[in-house]
């Protein structure tokens, strides 16, 4: 039997209201960043909020998160595609690793088309540390379009 790599989810608190639908599909499929799991065994064990700007959930869900087994954690897609994208994105990136040991992924599902053609214009992912920032949420435009 594979091990199973046990994750969590943290969402942009703008989004509480979701109920996590395409962040299960993709985790599912395997698609957008979870398609680094394409052959392994998944088990979710944590899914909550930043806490709302700046982020004081941030502080303690990991360590909740720790304490079920979590090796990986995944801020959302929506820190990424909102409008502004969450400006304290890579702090909460950084802050886990360092405080909690925690590996962390930024992105879920793969980049909605709409999300996409819109920071397109703005041109909000322009500079390298954005560009770095989307690519495990980049999908083709097939891929985009059905997460619509």
């Amino acid at each position: 039997m594979k091990d199973k790599i046990k994750i969590g989810v943290i969402i942009c608190d703008r989004y509480r209201m979701c109920a996590g639908g395409k962040c299960l599909r993709a985790l599912k499929n395997r698609e957008g960043a979870f398609s680094i799991y394409k052959d392994k065994e998944v088990e979710l064990v944590g899914f909550t909020t930043c806490g709302s700007c700046p982020g004081g959930n941030v502080e303690y869900a990991p360590e909740e998160m720790k304490k079920n087994g979590v090796q990986v954690i995944h801020l959302a897609t929506g820190l990424v595609v909102g409008y502004p994208p969450c400006p304290r994105i890579i702090y909460f990136r950084d802050f886990i690793k360092v405080r909690y040991g925690i590996k962390v992924i930024i992105g879920t599902h793969p980049i909605p088309q709409k999300y996409y053609n819109t920071h397109m214009i703005l041109k909000t992912w322009e500079s390298p540390e954005w560009k770095e920032i989307i690519q495990p949420t980049l999908a083709d435009e097939k891929t985009r379009l059905s997460y619509d």
